[in-house]
């Protein structure tokens, strides 16, 4: 655990078992949820959405690291190298109109998962995603989603 460590005792990393390719039964992102993966990092879209930002993606280092203050510089590097291929795959799959990021540290900074994340939204035009409510998807209602993303970073990489 690094030294700003929030993560309970006993913590098993939901984004460490993605990344190994374990499924937790009944909860939250599935192996068919990933678009994108190589030896640094993994991107599949989120379990959780916003009404009007459906399919985003969570990039995540395959090392575990909790936040920011602990994650190396080369491994920023490859998040972001992912994020711009995710950001692209959008731009032309889901046709938004723009590209939010996002990435949370500590509890007071709005994390809720002890494993660094960077969040990709696709954006539309008035769609108000900082002022509604998130829920939670069930996976074949992120399947459409994940293959549209998948398709398009195969075809152009």
């Amino acid at each position: 655990m690094g030294l700003y460590s929030h993560a309970p005792e006993g913590y098993e990393c939901p984004f460490c078992q993605i990344v190994s390719g374990v499924e937790r039964p009944n909860h939250g992102t599935k192996q068919c949820d990933i678009v994108y993966q190589n030896d640094h990092v993994t991107a599949f879209i989120a379990s959780k959405w916003w009404p009007n930002n459906k399919g985003h993606v969570l990039v995540v280092p395959n090392l575990h690291f909790e936040g920011i203050y602990d994650l190396e510089l080369a491994c920023a590097t490859e998040i972001h190298r992912a994020a711009k291929i995710v950001a692209l795959a959008m731009k032309s799959t889901y046709r938004c109109s723009g590209i939010s990021t996002r990435q949370h540290n500590e509890p007071d900074g709005n994390q809720d998962v002890w494993h660094y994340h960077l969040h990709v939204y696709p954006r539309y035009k008035d769609d108000n995603l900082y002022q509604t409510r998130s829920y939670q998807t069930e996976p074949d209602e992120r399947q459409p989603y994940a293959r549209k993303l998948r398709d398009w970073i195969e075809a152009n990489s």
